[in-house]
């Protein structure tokens, strides 16, 4: 992808071919609907969320989505299971795009991470 300074999300996944701009539409509208106080932002280049801190990011690549968030390894402790059959890291989950999106799967992941940041907040 071209170096580009996107000024929003709409603009971010514009540059998307529209079967990877769709899925990219899918974890936001999840993400909205499980954290609709949550701000919409662009942070790193990609779209990202914060609620008391920052939530949960996501990006789009050729092969895959990938979702990631503030190191947390009780995250990974949670879903340790149903995190086997993804590739991941201390602080990205990447969902290959040959396979539908976990939409269950994320929407819990981002009530997690909501949980984690009210309990910091506090």
């Amino acid at each position: 992808m071209a170096k580009t300074n996107f000024q929003s999300v709409d603009q971010y996944q514009g540059t998307f071919p529209p079967e990877i701009a769709a899925r990219l539409e899918q974890v936001r509208t999840m993400i909205r609907e499980v954290a609709p106080d949550a701000e919409e932002v662009i942070s790193y280049q990609i779209p990202a969320y914060k609620y008391q801190g920052f939530l949960v990011y996501y990006s789009g690549y050729k092969n895959h989505i990938s979702l990631s968030y503030p190191f947390s390894a009780a995250l990974l402790a949670e879903f340790k299971e149903e995190l086997a059959k993804y590739k991941v890291s201390k602080s990205a989950i990447q969902f290959p795009n040959s396979e539908p999106l976990p939409l269950s799967l994320i929407k819990r992941i981002v009530r997690f991470r909501l949980q984690e940041n009210k309990a910091k907040a506090k």
